[in-house]
């Protein structure tokens, strides 16, 4: 059965959570543990919003709110710097000779929340459990280049029918070895220069032996290695807080006692309290507010760089778009930059290329005459493709996010360049969405969303586009794409790996299974009792960084 997982699908503000919360910010408040934490100098606990995870285990979680709140709880191997370059960050060295087997020496003296040491054996036990099919871990899929990971996984025979999956031949990863307790090897089946990178990503963090005595409640109450930990229990639909680590191993300690990660429904209700006073980071302000946001939040509103993508999709089990010059009509009816500036209010960047500028090997405007609004050379196109079966098309969309204003804008241009008849169908969310193009059902277009699990070309072009990429949700396959991505992942050096994978988007450029939009920003806003707001393109805040304005 074909793995699918939402790891990085963007949302675009899709995922707030069930229930409107019990908002409380408290701003520069109270709340500090004493003054043994190094985040306790001035006691403030701030606020962060973010939606309802949908896990907080680690090789379960996928999707941005709870890895926004497990980068308080956990330290990775690596982290990443300015320039989403991998930094070594629990790790001393992680080094190999050929891309393939890599040496990772850990640093001594980090330990767990518990007091428990972190060891070979806490990435070991972690990574084993995640890669373990009958666990159902939702970041199984990264393991996959770990040497045994094959046999780690069975597939349902009858895809969702009524007989089970076998048992897998092993339940531990042949390329995981122990040497000693800060010293362990990773054999990948193939080598990957840009293995480092991955180690980064949520589902490698480290657990300790006390999460696998019961998981399920382990994961209610997470106990990690990074600079805070967990406050009471992840209180469902309302909150998550969590206070400052007095023993966290990091060289730079938090600058405040304690964050409360608040779970709201509604973006514009999370807004008002940001202009109250009464909730002190948002993280993406809504569109609607855009226009707004310097006026309500003077030199307190800003911009980053994320490595969020939005594309319209064409499922290419439909007979309609299964010739390129129909989908290559319908780009070039499309005015990109009339979208950006009147709907996004310039929030967004213009994406004329197949990975986001914030990745080594970006380059601009690979898509070309494509993505250029020409709207006699698209009417041509359309004729020479055969025209469209009754002159209309399709735009599926989730309503749960901040869509419906470029789709109808979307579909009005397609109307007036084209003159074809368009409409924009909302789908409740964006789960419902992937369901119907997951069982082939009619949609027309639809939109969809990237944002990068680790800083790399190749996790944009792999999950997304080769014929059993994990997020290839349009059935888009080229035997050719897929060697040069597979050629470009063995090369020896990233800059081989690079000039394979750029040949692999110039067959997207060619073939058009998705239509570049847009490169995402970060658009955020804060309160007057915190300073020092960064954030990265993961769309985290900084933790470390984040002080209070006093």
């Amino acid at each position: 059965m074909k793995q699918r997982r939402l790891a990085s699908v963007l949302t675009l503000a899709a995922a707030f959570g069930l229930v409107a919360a019990g908002c409380g910010g408290n701003g520069g408040g109270n709340g500090g543990n004493g003054g043994e934490d190094p985040g306790a100098e001035t006691g403030t606990v701030i606020s962060i919003g973010i939606a309802e995870p949908r896990h907080l285990l680690p090789p379960n979680t996928t999707e941005t709110s709870g890895a926004q709140v497990l980068a308080a709880l956990f330290s990775p191997l690596v982290g990443f710097d300015a320039e989403n370059k991998p930094v070594l960050n629990v790790a001393e060295s992680v080094e190999s000779s050929d891309n393939k087997v890599w040496n990772v020496k850990i640093k001594d003296g980090w330990t767990f929340h518990n007091g428990e040491k972190v060891t070979s054996d806490s990435f070991i036990d972690a990574w084993n459990y995640g890669a373990y099919s009958p666990n159902g871990q939702g970041g199984n899929y990264f393991f996959q280049r770990i040497d045994g990971y094959a046999d780690m996984n069975t597939s349902d025979p009858d895809g969702d029918g009524p007989k089970a999956a076998p048992k897998p031949k092993a339940d531990k990863l042949t390329g995981l070895k122990k040497t000693d307790d800060l010293n362990f090897t990773i054999t990948l089946s193939d080598p990957f220069a840009d293995w480092k990178s991955v180690m980064g990503y949520t589902v490698f963090y480290p657990m300790p032996k006390a999460a696998f005595t019961d998981l399920k409640a382990y994961e209610e109450a997470p106990i990690g290695n990074g600079p805070f930990k967990l406050k009471g229990k992840w209180e469902h639909d309302k909150q998550v807080e969590v206070e400052a680590y007095d023993k966290y191993a990091g060289e730079e300690k938090p600058k405040v006692a304690g964050v409360k990660f608040t779970i709201y429904q509604d973006p514009a209700t999370e807004y008002r309290d940001l202009l109250a006073g009464n909730h002190d980071v948002m993280k993406s302000i809504p569109t609607a507010e855009l226009a707004n946001a310097q006026t309500d939040l003077p030199e307190r509103f800003a911009q980053s760089s994320s490595s969020g993508y939005q594309m319209l999709a064409f499922p290419t089990y439909d007979p309609i778009f299964k010739k390129v010059e129909i989908r290559k009509a319908i780009s070039m009816a499309i005015d990109r930059e009339a979208i950006v500036k009147t709907i996004f209010q310039g929030s967004q960047d213009v994406a004329r290329s197949f990975v986001s500028p914030v990745v080594p090997g970006f380059r601009d405007n690979t898509c070309g005459e494509a993505c250029e609004l020409d709207a006699a050379k698209a009417k041509d196109l359309l004729a020479q493709g055969g025209g469209i079966p009754g002159n209309k098309l399709t735009i599926t969309y989730n309503s749960d996010g901040d869509n419906k204003p470029w789709v109808d804008a979307t579909c009005n241009q397609i109307q007036q360049n084209l003159g074809v008849q368009c409409t924009s169908a909302p789908e409740p969310a964006f789960a419902d969405l992937l369901e119907k193009v997951d069982a082939d059902k009619a949609v027309g277009m639809f939109r969809m969303g990237w944002i990068f699990d680790y800083p790399s070309m190749e996790n944009y072009l792999g999950p997304l586009y080769a014929c059993k990429g994990s997020s290839n949700y349009y059935g888009y396959c080229n035997e050719e794409f897929d060697k040069l991505v597979a050629d470009g992942s063995k090369a020896t050096t990233p800059e081989d790996s690079i000039k394979l994978w750029q040949q692999a988007e110039d067959i997207l450029v060619r073939d058009l299974p998705v239509l570049p939009l847009r490169f995402g920003k970060n658009n955020f806003g804060w309160s007057e009792n915190v300073k020092d707001v960064e954030l990265d393109a993961f769309q985290r805040v900084n933790l470390i960084k984040i002080a209070p304005a006093g």
